[in-house]
């Protein structure tokens, strides 16, 4: 009996453990995708105003290198994500563009306020899950505009 109370109590650790890193990263790219986009819609407040600026949301969806980048206050005069300081999406196109090992190169295309939208995200898959190294647009990438911008 004392064995098996030992093997329940190493379950629920290794269960808290896996709760505890499951709040970054996602499970597929184009899960990714659709999780950051989800933010761009049109209903409740909390998934209306794009994607939060917190800690929290920077830990779930980008990598170490671009988080504080990502939550730090900023100026920009739009958001990155829908090239546009204002936003009604039309359906979102995910397309992969290539695959390699942990990395992914997506293209995701949609229509905002009735201009097509294309930006090309570099996802990596880390111990967490998938999230975001970077986004590139024809002319800037995040990284570069989160620099630009910043305070």
């Amino acid at each position: 009996m004392g064995r098996v109370n030992i093997l329940a109590g190493f379950s629920l650790v290794a269960a808290a453990l896996g709760a505890a890193t499951a709040d970054a990263g996602f499970r597929t790219p184009e899960s990714l995708i659709r999780n950051v986009y989800a933010y761009y819609g049109k209903g409740s407040p909390a998934f209306s105003n794009g994607l939060p600026r917190d800690e929290d949301a920077a830990r779930q969806f980008f990598d170490s290198s671009l988080r504080t980048a990502w939550s730090a206050p900023h100026d920009a005069p739009y958001d990155f994500l829908v090239q546009s300081p204002t936003w009604r999406l039309g359906p979102i196109s995910i397309a992969i563009l290539r695959r390699q090992f942990d990395r992914t190169d997506l293209t995701v295309s949609f229509d905002n306020e009735g201009r097509a939208v294309t930006l090309n995200f570099i996802v990596v898959n880390g111990p967490d899950g998938w999230v975001i190294s970077d986004v590139e647009s024809p002319h800037d990438s995040l990284r570069m505009f989160l620099t630009q911008f910043k305070r």
